[in-house]
């Protein structure tokens, strides 16, 4: 697949910046919300809701989750060195599944963040406030 999405902190965000260590914390965080919700509907809903394991390498930069489904290959995640705009890429082993997926998580961390996030499609949607 090979494409990339944009999260990006403008002015209006609930946050200025974001270190790749917050990042991890809100997708660890989305995970446990869907264990909650699980735990409610008596289902793994974790599981089907975030089927990665997050793997990090010795760079700071950027992470990747790994899927631990055969429907789910990878996604990576990373910052840019101001903290201001967060990439989502799918490599070319990535699986439509992951592009769901993605495309979830990035509603999902944008929505969170009051963030404009450009889609992989090249759309944007605006959820921070604006005038």
């Amino acid at each position: 697949m090979g494409q990339s999405a944009y999260i990006k902190l403008v002015q209006g965000s609930a946050e200025g910046e974001l270190s790749l260590a917050q990042l991890k914390e809100k997708l660890l965080h989305y995970r446990d919300q869907t264990a909650l919700t699980g735990q409610q509907l008596d289902w793994d809903y974790a599981g089907a809701a975030f089927p990665y394991t997050i793997e990090t390498k010795q760079d700071d930069r950027w992470f990747y989750l790994k899927g631990t489904h055969p429907s789910y290959k990878y996604i990576i995640f990373g910052t840019d060195e101001a903290g201001t705009t967060i990439q989502a890429v799918l490599p070319e082993q990535s699986t439509h599944g992951d592009k769901a997926k993605a495309n979830e998580l990035c509603k999902y961390l944008a929505k969170q963040l009051q963030a404009e996030l450009q889609l992989f499609n090249g759309r944007t949607i605006y959820y921070n406030p604006r005038k």
